[in-house]
């Protein structure tokens, strides 16, 4: 496992880290067993750094992260997020009094003193012109409560705005292979701002893992069944906003790129590690060999020139007329 340097923070945190959110809800059932499994097989590989939230599964990612770190001694860094336990989500519920409750919620889930990174979970575009909300996470910090803080946004637009804010330590962004538009400015500017940056959605909702086709069908309680055209939340987190036909045509366009040895979610992986201003990239994994198939994605040797430009013709000519400008 290689490390890279966490925005301003002074953490070094694996390059591939792990998304806890299948662990909570929303990927079809995941036992408590596979869940502790997956946990355990990350860390073993030397993962560092989980990414979950307040909201997955109602606090059961929390709680499981919480019970696999009681039994380990190494350093692991957990970044949580708030605001989505709003209902309705809206920009003023962005407030002390929720901000404050749902940290003590967090803190008593991760069973921890201070939370080691909160972020504002996607909230309205609004919320990122609303100093004060801002101020309300500088007091938290102050008052111990969490050590730092930063953003998961939708859009470019909104990161570029959180990064005004002087004690924003990161964004988590989704970046992969068919949402390259964070690249272009975005990245640059964080990298002079010295923001970290989460890459989330790596893998495309499982579609860059080269194991879907048209036959594939998910459970009820799955995004991917119920979230196809945005119903529950932004589409753009479900497939990474690509239509899954047109997702599948790319996967195979891809697939002759894959160096041998390694497979297509390995292959996702390593592109976006392509990439210095990333941090991590975050995959979930739902049972053992997915976590440790994930983590060894940072073994591979980096891509050649024509590699990546065979990638960016494949996005330009098949991906970005869907994606790009939208978020």
């Amino acid at each position: 496992m290689n490390y890279r340097s966490f925005g301003r923070t002074g953490w070094q945190v694996s390059e591939i880290s792990f998304g806890a959110w299948a662990l909570g809800a929303d990927w079809g059932h995941v036992s408590d067993e596979d869940a502790l499994d997956a946990l355990n097989a990350a860390l073993d590989e030397g993962v560092n750094f989980i990414d979950t939230a307040d909201v997955y599964g109602d606090g059961r990612s929390e709680r499981l992260i919480a019970q696999v770190l009681k039994s380990r001694s190494e350093q692991v860094y957990v970044a949580t997020k708030a605001g989505r336990r709003l209902n309705p989500h809206v920009a003023a519920g962005y407030n002390r009094e929720n901000l404050t409750a749902y940290i003590e919620r967090s803190l008593l889930n991760l069973d921890v003193e201070a939370l080691d990174l909160v972020q504002l979970h996607c909230p309205p575009t609004e919320v990122y012109y609303m100093p004060e909300t801002f101020g309300v996470l500088d007091d938290l910090v102050q008052a111990g409560k969490i050590k730092y803080y930063g953003v998961s946004v939708e859009k470019v637009e909104e990161a570029i705005k959180a990064m005004s804010f002087p004690n924003v330590q990161s964004v988590q962004i989704i970046f992969n292979i068919f949402r390259q538009r964070p690249a272009e400015l975005f990245f640059d500017l964080a990298q002079q701002n010295q923001v970290g940056i989460l890459a989330r959605v790596p893998l495309a909702s499982g579609l860059l893992s080269g194991k879907m086709t048209r036959q594939t069908t998910f459970t009820a309680d799955d995004h991917r069944n119920y979230n196809r055209h945005g119903e529950a939340f932004d589409v753009g987190e479900t497939f990474s906003g690509v239509d899954y036909e047109t997702g599948l045509q790319a996967v195979e366009a891809l697939r002759p790129l894959v160096p041998p040895g390694a497979t297509m979610a390995q292959f996702a992986l390593r592109w976006i590690l392509m990439f210095d201003a990333v941090s991590c990239a975050i995959p979930g994994a739902k049972n053992r060999q997915q976590a440790v198939d994930n983590a060894r994605a940072s073994n591979l040797p980096p891509f050649s020139l024509e590699t990546m430009t065979a990638i960016q013709t494949l996005y330009y000519n098949r991906i970005r007329p869907q994606v790009h400008q939208r978020w």
